[in-house]
């Protein structure tokens, strides 16, 4: 079992600049990425480079790991292994979600705007 991800450097480094933008943790925003990607149909293509931020799964899925593993398998419609799921699925969507996610940053300017516009997605 894989306890830790290595993000791509654009993950990392978008990480951290949401981090100072928003006030919010790397953590809620991995979470808030990996939700907005989910939403999308496709598969993500799994990430290559890996010179990024080195972060801890418990850190990154806390006692919701299960949940996590759970969406993931079924958004990819096959039983992935643990192997499989973290960190290459997981990364996957970390990695294009961090970039919907500062879309949607910069899209609506700041922190309150950004939390108003995600409240309405599927609203």
């Amino acid at each position: 079992m894989n306890f830790r991800i290595k993000t791509s450097k654009d993950t990392g480094e978008k990480l951290k600049s949401l981090q100072a933008s928003t006030g919010l943790t790397w953590n809620i925003l991995s979470r808030l990425a990996v939700g907005l990607s989910l939403r999308i149909k496709e598969i993500p293509d799994l990430v290559e480079d890996k010179s990024g931020v080195d972060i801890h799964r418990n850190a990154m899925t806390g006692e919701n790991d299960y949940i996590y593993k759970a969406l993931i398998r079924q958004h990819s419609k096959k039983n992935l292994s643990d192997e499989e799921y973290f960190p290459d699925y997981f990364n996957a969507h970390l990695d294009r979600g961090i970039k919907l996610l500062e879309n949607e940053y910069r899209h609506a300017g700041n922190y309150d705007k950004l939390l108003n516009n995600l409240f309405k997605i599927d609203a």
